[in-house]
């Protein structure tokens, strides 16, 4: 069925998914499923307050997961003409990238159970969060592979669009830009911690995906 949808119906499919998962993923933090924390004596009280909100925070990132899944092949569809080597790995990057991360969201599930017996427990509540801790840490590490894949599916692209002139040229410079400054941050808070550039890079890339899903959605033909 995906084979019967052209190229033209790709590109807009492309915007749409692109303003859909940015969206998402900041209802997703907004109901506290975020990526950030690392502290889970914190996080458990929350949880437990309103365990129902941060479930539904963790099943719309996974849904906004999918949708990183759906563009990985809709990217492909749209682009594959152009250079088809170089969609093909790129969208392969973005489908690991939507894999990683859902596989990330399914895992800090636990948590729900976890809070509530820490608020019904003093006992073992040391243990709790040093487990807590663990998985908040892991969360956040798999987050950044996440988004490495991203970062580098950008820049196979931006090569892409760059050399195809499928793009405003402005738009796919600001793509790889975006994604090379990604890389080298996520790479640099890896080796050493130092996250200054990785967040950059990562407000960087939000504002490409805002502006190319927004050519794609309403100016692409």
């Amino acid at each position: 069925m995906i084979f019967l949808i052209t190229a033209s119906l790709a590109l807009k499919l492309c915007g749409f998914l692109y303003i859909f998962i940015l969206v998402t993923s900041a209802a997703s933090a907004g109901l506290g499923n975020r990526n950030d924390e690392k502290d889970s004596g914190l996080k458990f009280p929350i949880i437990a307050e309103n365990p129902s909100q941060y479930s539904n925070g963790v099943y719309l990132g996974i849904i906004s997961h999918l949708g990183i899944l759906a563009i990985s092949g809709m990217l492909f569809l749209a682009f594959s003409s152009f250079d088809r080597s170089l969609a093909m790995i790129g969208s392969l990057l973005r489908l690991g990238e939507g894999l990683i991360l859902i596989y990330n969201e399914v895992s800090v599930l636990r948590l729900l159970d976890m809070a509530k017996e820490y608020m019904l427990t003093d006992s073992s509540k040391a243990g709790l969060r040093m487990l807590g801790d663990q998985i908040l840490q892991t969360k956040n590490t798999r987050f950044m592979v996440g988004l490495l894949f991203l970062a580098v599916g950008a820049i196979i692209y931006g090569i892409l669009f760059i050399q195809s002139e499928a793009i405003p040229p402005i738009i796919a410079w600001l793509g790889l830009a975006a994604g090379t400054i990604s890389s080298i941050g996520i790479l640099i808070t890896f080796a050493t911690g130092f996250d200054l550039i990785y967040s950059i890079g990562l407000v960087s890339i939000m504002v490409f995906e805002v502006i190319f899903g927004g050519w794609l959605l309403f100016y692409s033909s």
